[in-house]
């Protein structure tokens, strides 16, 4: 058998993604934020790029407007075959990344009450501030200060101690004793449990500092803890020698003690989500508005406008005049892609409240079951699309701050009538318990009852599985005898 070299010419269509797409692909990605951050970035890189800063209103749009949108539609058709032959100079002249003028926009409107600036600051003092200010009263030794500032940035978002004192000693070069004696100052600042290293130690510092003389709290705390927990009164009982009565009376007192005495302050590292979208109630109808405070508004630079204008006029064909067109395509491709974005966006969102007409109108209970591949549909968008969209977006609804994830849910059969999303039934397992008699609640299995007395068939371990989700104790540790 001969072997050869061989020629030859074969066509095929394969699928390839343009760095335009991926740009396009990218930006659908990210949330408002990312995405104000990724804009920022382009402007630092992209010299053609500036932003618009005065502020449009819908009046001051006017005719160039609807010059905007006739250039953008002209300007959006044409492919990467024909993007060398747009007559850069009269795109620079009329492109912009404006809002829209229609009342998807992000802009505001009078007497819509969006929140303020106000209501998104907070001034509180954190926990690790609170807590330096009183070291710095103690009046210690260097040494000790800069331990007790180890041990303060070693607290959790609940003030409990989560570093070994070994390891704390190592990193302050001190000894474990020279820790423990700093420790001890800090657990007698304010709030009183700070610095606990468990749940026991946080406790008993209150109990000894707001009752002092009840022996027998102290004592179920220090040994009876997990007891305690299960609501075992009578072994407790047993083993102190005391009544159960007296017993239980002890634990009163001990469930006005705060298990969280860091709840009070600011989260050092709190998350503060900003909606990418709301949606309001106007004339009747149920509405998806962009938020794109802090967006900048793009448009092309004058200076490189005027550049590219002396170029064409004088025929110059070089260096400067392609770079300035790169990044005029660039630019382009920019400002288009924020446009798509926003559009798919809106259109999701006014899908979603299509087909969640009744949880925005009656509320959570009344979550139908959803998924990605309906509204897909409904827009004639691909489902990887609408994924992308409700990845990490989050909307502002008169109900409540949601992901746009939380309206896809999984259906849960009702029994003579429709379907119930998961989340409408979480809703009503959470109502349940809610009204339950806290010295007699009810069992997984009696809500299971209970739900089917509504025509909603669900087993037992999915009942289970919800409370579990939602953050629900079991019956048993849900009991209170007092």
């Amino acid at each position: 058998m001969a072997l050869e070299l061989r020629q030859q010419i074969k066509m095929k269509q394969q699928l390839r993604m343009t760095p335009q797409l991926q740009q396009a692909i990218k930006l659908l990605q990210l949330s408002r934020m990312e995405l104000i951050e990724e804009v920022r970035q382009e402007m630092v890189e992209n010299p053609v790029l500036e932003e618009i800063p005065e502020v449009y209103d819908a009046d001051s749009v006017g005719e160039r407007g609807q010059k905007e949108k006739v250039d953008e539609t002209a300007e959006v058709r044409a492919d990467e075959s024909d993007i060398n032959q747009i007559d850069w100079e009269e795109y620079a002249q009329n492109y912009t990344s404006a809002p829209p003028t229609n009342h998807y926009s992000g802009m505001r409107r009078g007497g819509e009450d969006f929140p303020t600036l106000e209501q998104t600051l907070s001034t509180s003092e954190s926990l690790t501030e609170n807590l330096l200010s009183q070291l710095r009263l103690e009046e210690l030794e260097e040494e000790q200060e800069y331990i007790g500032a180890l041990i303060i940035g070693n607290l959790d978002e609940a003030g409990r101690l989560t570093a070994q004192l070994e390891e704390i000693a190592d990193d302050a070069g001190a000894s474990v004793a020279e820790v423990q004696e700093v420790l001890h100052v800090i657990q007698g600042f304010e709030p009183v449990g700070i610095a606990a290293r468990d749940l026991r130690e946080c406790l008993l510092i209150q109990a000894r500092h707001f009752h002092p003389d009840d022996e027998l709290m102290h004592a179920i705390i220090d040994e009876h803890i997990s007891d305690l927990e299960r609501k075992s009164y009578n072994k407790i009982a047993r083993t102190q020698g005391v009544s159960k009565e007296e017993v239980i009376e002890a634990a009163k007192l001990l469930t006005e003690l705060e298990p969280r005495p860091a709840g009070g302050f600011a989260d050092d590292e709190a998350r503060y989500i900003t909606p990418d979208i709301y949606i309001r109630k106007m004339d009747g109808e149920w509405v998806a508005t962009l938020n794109e405070d802090g967006l900048p508004r793009l448009r092309i630079s004058r200076f490189y406008r005027n550049e590219l204008a002396k170029k064409k006029a004088n025929g110059e064909d070089d260096e400067v005049k392609d770079y300035i067109q790169d990044k005029l395509r660039g630019a382009m491709w920019l400002i288009r892609s924020i446009h798509q974005r926003q559009s798919t966006i809106v259109k999701v969102t006014q899908s979603i409240i299509k087909f969640q007409h009744e949880f925005f109108e009656k509320g959570v209970e009344h979550l139908r079951p959803l998924v990605l591949r309906e509204v897909a549909d409904d827009i004639e968008m691909h489902e990887s699309t609408v994924s992308r969209v409700t990845n990490n977006k989050y909307v502002y609804t008169p109900r409540g701050v949601f992901e746009l994830k939380f309206f896809f849910n999984s259906s849960i059969t009702k029994q003579g009538g429709k379907d119930l999303a998961s989340e409408a039934v979480k809703a009503k397992i959470r109502s349940i318990i809610a009204d339950e008699d806290p010295k007699k609640p009810l069992s997984d299995a009696k809500i299971v009852e209970v739900l089917k007395q509504e025509d909603i068939d669900i087993a037992r371990r999915t009942v289970a599985k919800y409370r579990e989700m939602m953050g629900i104790l079991s019956s048993s540790k849900r009991k209170r005898l007092f």
